[in-house]
């Protein structure tokens, strides 16, 4: 659906955050005498009348009867279409959208194909896997819109001048069905990894992994490239896209810390700013994409050296007497902490787990535990701390590692650094499971960690290249 069709519809916003401001201002702009009503928490409701004046009737109460008097709503990524309201309107024949959507509708050409445009998306690594596509894309000479997911809404550069000539972006799995729903067609899609996460958006894993594949399965990119060494990913067939696979022998792969194309060695990664060996396997993602874009591929994969990792992924934010902190608190899921494990292998660790209980199955880190494993101290906490701790004290028992159970982070910094008995080592904060409930987001639990171990927390939360450049 594109802006325009909404003219004489009745149009609701439902979320007041980033998302949602965008939202009404590009609609104020285009559309500057349809009647919008916003649907938010009352703890939000007094900020979005001053912000908008008369523009905008304000409603704190959401029903699914409610929501059913509008044709469309236009709702934020983070509120489910799942839930009760929503599928009562949707009965009804509301129809739900949001801001992705929008985008990618206004920047379809005329066959359908959001031309120069690379969409990012995977339970792991996306972030860092976009941004890595961006700054490649500069060091080849182009000017790059680097948006989405991690940080800058799609509709807050809906028509800069000069356009980018690439768009690089990354999608969250409440993002990706929103491109299939625009009836556009990016022209290169990469999908990563897929690992159960955001059950409690999505409903079950077999809905977050149908979801999260939308952007192949639905939106049919000109391009599709995909991980050959997932199992979700290995059997997928797109009769309407032409697939490129990476690692796999044939395509872009690793071999030890060297990138292949096929049997050509290309770059040696083992001393790149990359963090953990998962993003460096994603760099075969990343220079797949490339080539299919028409660029040189072998020869903009040095420039990788150049790239500042992203915060609160594996971000390494200072030593202190002897212990190094490690901040890679945008980790949600089990696999993603058994990744961050790993990259700290030869090191006396202290592990921070635990934060908002979504229902995960810990069961594979668990297993893992009981196996090959670094020197480590466990440290859980937060909501689902305690449900963690039972399944990991059968190993403590046994002796395979360390296990401590803390309520908070702040108790849990002081049980790591007491763990580790002043011998130095890495306090590595992967918690597998989102901030919600304590922090506003992943980024507040980092700057809360970083003031934790004494450090500035301004100085870790910048992302670096997002927008246009």
């Amino acid at each position: 659906m594109r802006i325009s069709q909404l003219e004489g519809k009745r149009v609701a916003l439902w979320g007041w955050g980033r998302e949602g401001r965008a939202a009404f201002r590009v609609l104020q702009q285009r559309l500057p005498s349809l009647p919008l009503t916003l649907f938010c928490p009352e703890a939000e409701a007094a900020a979005a009348r001053e912000e908008t004046g008369a523009a905008l009737t304000v409603r704190s109460e959401v029903t699914g009867e409610a929501l059913a008097a509008f044709d469309v709503v236009i709702k934020s990524p983070g509120i489910s279409p799942y839930g009760e309201a929503a599928l009562h309107a949707g009965a009804q024949g509301t129809q739900f959208i949001g801001g992705t959507s929008l985008w990618f509708a206004e920047q379809a050409a005329g066959d359908g194909i959001v031309h120069d445009t690379v969409c990012v998306t995977g339970t792991k690594g996306k972030s860092t896997t976009t941004a890595l596509l961006a700054h490649l894309l500069r060091a080849s000479g182009a000017r790059t819109g680097l948006i989405g997911n991690i940080g800058l809404p799609l509709l807050e550069v809906l028509a800069p001048q000069p356009a980018p000539q690439y768009w690089a972006v990354e999608l969250s799995s409440y993002q990706t069905g929103e491109v299939a729903r625009s009836g556009a067609h990016p022209q290169v899609a990469i999908v990563l990894n897929l690992f159960p996460e955001h059950l409690d958006w999505h409903g079950s894993e077999a809905r977050y992994i149908e979801d999260k594949l939308q952007l192949v399965t639905g939106a049919a990119p000109r391009i599709a490239v995909l991980n050959a060494a997932d199992p979700h990913l290995a059997g997928l067939s797109l009769p309407r896209s032409e697939i490129i696979w990476f690692n796999q022998p044939l395509g872009w792969h690793m071999r030890g810390d060297v990138v292949h194309r096929g049997e050509q060695p290309v770059f040696d990664t083992s001393h790149t700013p990359l963090p953990g060996r998962h993003n460096r396997g994603n760099l075969c993602a990343v220079l797949a994409a490339i080539e299919a874009l028409g660029l040189d591929a072998v020869a903009l994969a040095p420039r990788v050296q150049d790239f500042r990792p992203l915060p609160n992924r594996l971000q390494t934010i200072g030593t202190r007497e002897g212990i190094t902190y490690v901040n890679d608190s945008i980790s949600t899921t089990p696999h993603a902490s058994l990744a961050a494990l790993e990259c700290f292998a030869g090191h006396r660790i202290a592990l921070l787990v635990g934060g908002h209980d979504r229902g995960l199955d810990w069961h594979d880190f668990v297993a893992h535990m009981a196996h090959d494993v670094p020197p480590v101290e466990i440290v859980t906490m937060g909501a689902n701390g305690p449900r963690i701790h039972a399944l990991l004290q059968p190993l403590a028992d046994a002796g395979r590692f360390g296990l401590h159970a803390a309520t908070d982070l702040p108790e849990a910094m002081q049980l790591a650094q007491a763990a580790l008995g002043g011998q130095g080592g890495v306090v590595l904060l992967s918690p597998g499971a989102p901030s919600y409930g304590v922090y506003r987001d992943y980024v507040a639990r980092g700057r809360h960690f970083a003031e934790l171990a004494g450090f500035d927390p301004d100085q870790i939360t910048a992302i670096p290249g997002i927008g246009i450049a």
